[in-house]
């Protein structure tokens, strides 16, 4: 059975005067519309395409690459707001549905919204949703302290920013640990640290304990060789100049720092760092 929402490899079956019909392994049909084939194709080549449903619900294929795929997340820009709903770019001629009663908030004009892709049950459709917890579920979470995650930020509130953990997970960044901009769709790497009570996953953008910090000791080295071997900051620095420089917090470059000093790499002055 042909499935939507994904990339299928199928076979060439047949022309007609509109494109080409494709077919998959139970000889389910599948029409590829002229402007989409590539040139020289023949009849029974393979080809990778996406299957979705046209605006009459037929089932048509596609050689574009969208922007989501089924069951995953993508930050996607609204087309057109309507009443009924929100059309958005996904990449493809015919945009995607966001039904109202799919928006976690209402949904504007050119406004950029994290969406979830799912096939509707009922209407055999693509149907895009905002309302993203829902399809995340920490219950059988298995990652460990210090496992490497892959992140996409969907939600900021006051302390921080609620993200995506490998396409399944709801996690949670306080702000006070990020020392870079960061925006709603941001794709970014994080290390799980614990889940919290009420199943919230705890995730920090840098490793947890030594190994950290050797990476904070290692770019501390960096700036200092880059600079001639002096760096203007010191144990009475102010956070905000430490956080310019380095991205790092104040408590983060003391324990860096304290590093370099104990292995005899650097020698601390009154108001500078120096390499030795």
């Amino acid at each position: 059975m042909i499935q939507l929402g994904v990339i299928s490899n199928l076979t060439v079956s047949r022309g007609s005067a509109v494109g080409f019909f494709l077919k998959d392994n139970e000889g389910e049909e599948v029409l590829l519309y002229n402007k989409f084939v590539p040139a020289g194709i023949q009849l029974q080549d393979n080809i990778d395409v996406f299957v979705y449903n046209d605006s009459e619900d037929r089932l048509i294929a596609t050689t574009q690459t969208p922007k989501i795929m089924l069951n995953s997340f993508a930050l996607l820009k609204v087309i057109d707001a309507a009443s009924f709903g929100a059309f958005m770019d996904w990449g493809l001629d015919k945009d995607l549905l966001v039904p109202f009663k799919e928006q976690a908030k209402k949904m504007y004009n050119n406004k950029y919204y994290v969406v979830y892709l799912y096939l509707d049950e009922t209407s055999d459709r693509l149907v895009g949703t905002t309302k993203i917890n829902r399809y995340l579920n920490n219950t059988d979470c298995d990652l460990k302290l210090n496992d490497e995650v892959d992140l996409m930020i969907y939600e900021d509130f006051d302390l921080g920013y609620f993200v995506i953990i490998n396409n399944k997970y709801k996690g949670l960044i306080y702000k006070n640990e990020i020392y870079t901009d960061v925006q709603i769709g941001d794709k970014l790497k994080g290390y799980f640290k614990q889940i919290k009570e009420g199943n919230l996953i705890d995730i920090s953008i840098q490793k947890i304990g030594f190994e950290n910090i050797d990476i904070n000791s290692q770019m501390i080295l960096d700036l200092l060789k880059k600079q001639g071997g002096k760096l203007a900051l010191h144990d009475g620095s102010n956070p905000d100049d430490i956080k310019r420089l380095l991205g790092m917090s104040k408590k983060t470059f003391k324990k860096a720092v304290g590093i370099l000093y104990r292995q005899k790499l650097v020698t601390l002055e009154a108001t500078q760092i120096v390499l030795v």
